[in-house]
């Protein structure tokens, strides 16, 4: 049996949400662009299955279970209702707080039958679109992406607030974790300080000791942290991203981190002076390619990925030599070029006029880098004293 109900009444209680008008006039302006795209491309309806989206569409709120992938509810949108598929088990949190008063219908299940059976009641017989290519529904994923962005003036705030978080909480480790502690270890602290602001750890990573130049996409391991650590952080929280990396020195910096981290430095500068509205990320790429050739190091960009487009993915859009896609104002970007043992990340909103710095540094050394004419602040090493 389907039991359709309206959301209850809000009752004003310190465990639940406050009901919030901007979150609800972004909900209504997201299903008016749904609805458009159903109309234009004759979908009965739209299904979303997948955590981004769903956060996207319902202006930041979590259906995933404990901040994992699996998500517990679905989304059947038409153009003149939003309704919440799920079980009787979590209905009651999302109704009672997530999406309280905020124009949800609900469609629940027993919690022990199959999702799916649920999801084929209401797609059956319907032209419908989703995100997951569920049953025989047509997968419009790209186009949901393209939906996404760019990102709006609340979502643009709300990236402002998860970045002082972010870069908070990778200093903050930086500068207190002790000198021979493991980096699984210093993954654990860094979690930590992200998780009592309610910011979900999308990915970390310290690297000690120049682990990361033969593994660019290490995480952490057993090995205690001696010489040197590059710590990074992707937090996610209202369903958005933001990352940042930052490097300490445990006494002298080595000649060789010194080198290549000036590279980096000048890499990742350069890729966010050009990071333009208007510009495809081909052009983008080629001012960055230009600055390896200088500095001699052609061939570094091959070794990993340097940036991408960030947002309710980790990756919205690659940032390749060959990518078509053209930045707007409202596009974060996550620039993390690495050189060597040198690792370098912060993430960029790309404004009408310019590139604004979405992860600051508080107490930090910094440095400058000279890009046309334009002077960028970039964190420097941090150096720290020997303990041992």
């Amino acid at each position: 049996m389907t039991i359709l109900v309206e959301p209850p009444p809000f009752q004003s209680s310190g465990e639940l949400p406050v009901f919030s008008l901007e979150r609800a006039t972004d909900i209504d302006q997201k299903h008016e662009k749904v609805a458009k795209f159903l109309k234009t491309n004759r979908y009965s309806a739209l299904l979303l299955q997948r955590p981004s989206n769903l956060a996207w569409f319902t202006s930041g709120a979590d259906f995933t279970r404990c901040g994992s992938s699996e998500t517990v509810a679905s989304l059947f949108l038409m153009p003149d209702a939003r309704v919440l598929l799920t079980n009787n088990s979590d209905s009651a949190q999302f109704f009672e707080g997530t999406l309280s008063g905020l124009g949800f219908q609900l469609k629940e299940r027993p919690w022990h039958e199959s999702p799916s059976v649920l999801v084929e009641d209401l797609c059956r017989g319907r032209n419908v679109a989703s995100d997951s290519g569920f049953g025989r529904t047509s997968n419009v994923s790209a186009e949901l992406s393209r939906l996404r962005q760019p990102l709006n003036a609340l979502e643009c705030e709300r990236l402002r607030e998860l970045g002082i978080q972010v870069s908070h909480a990778v200093e903050a480790t930086a500068r207190h974790f002790d000198q021979g502690e493991t980096e699984a270890e210093i993954a654990g602290q860094l979690a930590h300080r992200l998780l009592r602001h309610q910011v979900i750890p999308e990915r970390i990573q310290i690297c000690g000791d120049g682990i990361s130049q033969r593994f660019r996409h290490w995480n952490s391991g057993t090995e205690p942290v001696q010489r040197f650590c590059s710590l990074t952080a992707i937090g996610r929280r209202d369903g958005l991203c933001v990352g940042a990396t930052r490097t300490i020195s445990f006494g002298e910096i080595s000649d060789e981190l010194r080198e290549c981290f000036q590279v980096a430095l000048m890499t990742q500068a350069t890729g966010m002076h050009f990071s333009q509205a208007g510009w495809s990320i081909s052009d983008t790429w080629k001012r960055v390619a230009r600055i390896y050739e200088k500095l001699g190091r052609s061939e570094e960009w091959e070794f990993a990925d340097q940036a991408e487009v960030i947002g309710y993915e980790t990756c919205e859009a690659r940032v390749t030599p060959s990518s078509n896609v053209t930045l707007q104002a409202g596009t974060a970007m996550f620039w993390h070029p690495s050189v060597g043992p040198a690792m370098v990340g912060d993430t960029m909103l790309i404004g009408p006029s310019g590139l604004e710095m979405l992860t600051p540094m508080e107490q930090w050394p910094m440095s400058k880098v000279d890009i046309k004419g334009a002077t960028i602040l970039r964190p420097d090493i941090l150096l720290r004293t020997q303990r041992l």
